[in-house]
Order: C-alpha cells, then structure tokens, then sequence
C-alpha cells in the first residue's frame, strides 16, 4: 500500500490531479463555514448545540451539504440542487421527445442537456434557498420555534437583506458546482460525486464521537464493528453483477476481418444507485410539511388527519414509516432502472454490430430476455436497498437519535460507491503509467 502511494506521488500528471482536487476540496469545506449575511452565528450556534437537529427532507440536504444548511452559509443548499436538477433532466428524456433526441446526438447533444442541467439548478437554487430562509425566520428550521434564539437567526427581515441572502446561497450553488466541473476536468474522479462524498465524509468523526460522549463507549465500539461489516456488505452488493455472454459474429469489410470476438453486458445488482432512497425519503417528507401548514392555533385541536400524519409519518422510529418507506424503495427502484436501462435499445444495438446472446435469437427475444433477467435481478438489489436504507431508522429507535448513525441509508451508499469509483480511476491511471495498478 505505502508504495503505491510512492508511486502516485512519483507521478508528475497524477500527483498534479490528486493535489488540485484536495485544493477544491478543501475550498469547498471552507465555505460551509462562512455565514451567509444577516444571519446571527451566535444564534446558530446555540440551537446546534441544543441537538435539536431536523427531520425530514431538510435531514437529507443538510447531509448532502456537509452540514451546512443548518449553519446557514453561503453554501448551505450543497450540491443538492444540482443533483435534483440532473435527476429531473434524465426523467424528462421520457417525457419529452426532444431531450431524448438530444442525448442519442453524442457529446454534441448531452452537452445541451448539460446547460439545461445548470439553468434548472439556478433555478431550483432560488427556489430552495427562498424556502430556507422563510423556514429559518419562522423557527421552524430547528424543528422549534419556543427557543428565542432559533427564532432569531436572521438579524434583518426587510426584502432586501432577504434578496442578498437569496442571492449569495444561489450564487454558492453556481460556484459549488462549477468546483465540480473543474474537479472532473482537472482533477481525479467525478467533481460532483467527490463532493458529495467530502460533505458526507466531513459528518462521521462529530457523529461517532457524539455517541462515545451520549452512550458510552461500549456502544461506541458496537456501532464501529456494525459499520465496518455494513460497509463491507456493501461494497460486497456494489460490486457484484451479472454478466450476459455476447458473441459478435465475424464480418469481412475489404480485406480486413472485424468481429469474432467474445465479451458480455455487466447488470450490476444495484443498477439504481442511491436515487431510489432519495425519492422515497423526499415522497415521505410531503405529508409532513402538507401538515406543518395545517397546525391549528394555539388552543384549538388538530384535525384528525393532521395528528395522524404527526404521529405515524414524522419520525422514522414507527414501524409503519418504515415499512412505507421500504416499499417506496423498492418500487422506485424498479422505476428508475426501467428508465435508465432499456433492452430494446441494447438488444438493437447488438442486432446492429452482429452481436448475439448465445442460445438467445437476435432482435426481440435478446430484448425479452435481457427483459427477464434485469426484473429477477433488480428484486434483491431493491431488497438491498431498502434494508441499508432502514438502518438509521433502526438506530433511530434504539440509540434516541438519527443524527448520530451515519452507517446505512444515502451516506454509506455514496461513501463506498465514490470511494470505489474513485479509486477505480486512480488505479487505471497508474497502470497506464507504471504497467501496475494501485493495489497489487
């Protein structure tokens, strides 16, 4: 190990890359900390450290953000507009035709869906960071508004000090993703995804710690076993797949022979990602907030519809919320991979270059089948994720908290798939080089 880090740091062009993209890194976890204008520190502050924390939607972006949003920094909405804007994108290529056409253009045509990802984040930039600030003036961030000082976070309500705010957390959006941009150009990796997983990243140590300092360190070292053997269950999951043998029949073009050669399609058992729990988790938060503006007045009952919600689809620790959030995992699961893997178009593609599944006849029962195996597979794969996805609402209900388990659900997910991803990239680039990969 100590000498393929020898060996990268031998390397001009890679330790250049792996230097410039610990500079944006670094650049980036800066800016978490800077205060947006006209919000009280202080104040914040004390509200962070009462651990009254946030559910919901908010729980996800402040993840996503490094723990920014709750500071309210001029980077507090992270990289989560971006992520919701490219999400929005790729569905829309089913919706509308031209989206479609676009992306079947080549680097010409996806580079177009790429400008519209980015106005579509400005965009829900606006929007998302307004929604902060009004939920941050009314109290209501922290999950309270009794606390004087959560309710006193913005020192200064006029509509133009609101426009400033608004302003600068949209423009930490734009430079947020444009230090992405610059990472996957120069840098080592995807921009975007290293992001997200330095954010993620930057939560552990304060999580960990805050369960040695509430629980004792018995179960600190209980949660740090189950969170190795998580880990290592899904890099296991993330790394397997099922490969579907294809031939290419041999082809006489001039004098030259083309084909002939055998190779296979890699379905990978988690072909979705982490994007189903980001669905799910968002779908779930909708009931909460419909009934956050439908509490009645001081002194008068709740109707019955909105206790309900407050009782069963606020907190993760009831067992109906979690069930409801397993089985929206599961079926977004195989909505999303029905969009993003299409076996028509694949078996097409083969029929095209003379490619052919072996015992499988080109054309439609190549598609049939790929068909047949991609709904068998995608069952554990959701399976899988709804149970990685359970394990904070677990330790939710055992530990008294969900900030303070960072094993399982989207962090784990991203942590080990950026993590290989990432190290995939460096590995190759070393054996270019030096004819030998990162780990022997």
């Amino acid at each position: 190990m100590f000498s393929a880090v020898a060996r990268i740091l031998r390397t001009p062009d890679l330790r250049k890359k792996i230097l410039f993209t610990l500079a944006i890194i670094a650049i980036f976890r800066l800016g978490s900390f800077i205060p947006s204008p006209y919000v009280n520190f202080s104040n914040v502050q004390t509200c962070l450290n009462a651990n009254q924390g946030t559910t919901g939607l908010y729980e996800l972006v402040n993840l996503f953000s490094g723990g920014a949003l709750l500071k309210l920094s001029i980077f507090a909405l992270g990289i989560m507009p971006y992520i919701t804007s490219s999400i929005i994108v790729q569905l829309l290529r089913v919706v509308i035709p031209h989206f479609e056409t676009l992306y079947k253009e080549g680097q010409s045509g996806q580079a177009r869906l790429t400008q519209y990802t980015r106005y579509l984040t400005i965009a829900l930039g606006v929007l998302q960071s307004t929604t902060l600030i009004t939920v941050a003036r009314s109290g209501a961030l922290f999950g309270t508004t009794s606390t004087t000082e959560c309710s006193n976070i913005v020192t200064d309500t006029s509509w133009y000090a609101i426009l400033l705010m608004v302003i600068t957390m949209t423009a930490g959006t734009g430079l947020i993703m444009w230090l992405g941009e610059l990472v996957t150009e120069r840098g080592i990796g995807n921009g975007m995804s290293l992001l997200i997983f330095t954010s993620i990243a930057a939560q552990f140590p304060t999580s960990l710690w805050a369960i040695e300092q509430s629980k004792g360190f018995g179960t600190f070292l209980i949660v740090c076993v189950i969170g190795a053997l998580v880990v290592a269950a899904v890099v296991f999951v993330e790394q397997s797949q099922r490969r579907i043998p294809v031939q290419y029949a041999k082809r006489m073009i001039g004098r030259r022979t083309y084909g002939g050669n055998n190779t296979y399609i890699p379905i990978k058992v988690n072909m979705a990602g982490v994007v189903p729990v980001i669905f799910a988790s968002s779908l779930l938060y909708l009931p909460s907030l419909i009934a956050q503006f439908a509490q009645p007045a001081s002194g008068e009952a709740a109707a019955p519809w909105v206790t309900w919600i407050t009782t069963y689809l606020t907190k993760g620790d009831h067992p109906l919320y979690m069930l409801l959030y397993a089985l929206l995992i599961i079926g977004f699961t195989y909505f999303y991979v029905a969009i993003t893997f299409n076996p028509e178009e694949v078996a097409d593609n083969m029929k095209k270059y003379g490619g052919f599944i072996p015992g499988i006849r080109a054309g439609r029962p190549t598609a049939e089948y790929l068909d047949y195996v991609l709904t068998r597979i995608t069952l554990p794969g959701s399976l899988y994720l709804a149970i990685v996805a359970l394990i904070p609402l677990v330790a939710f209900a055992l530990l008294g908290t969900s900030n303070q388990f960072m094993f399982g659900g989207t962090s784990i997910l991203i942590i080990v798939g950026v993590g290989l991803e990432t190290v995939k990239q460096i590995d190759s680039q070393l054996q270019q080089r030096h004819y030998e990969g990162l780990l022997r």
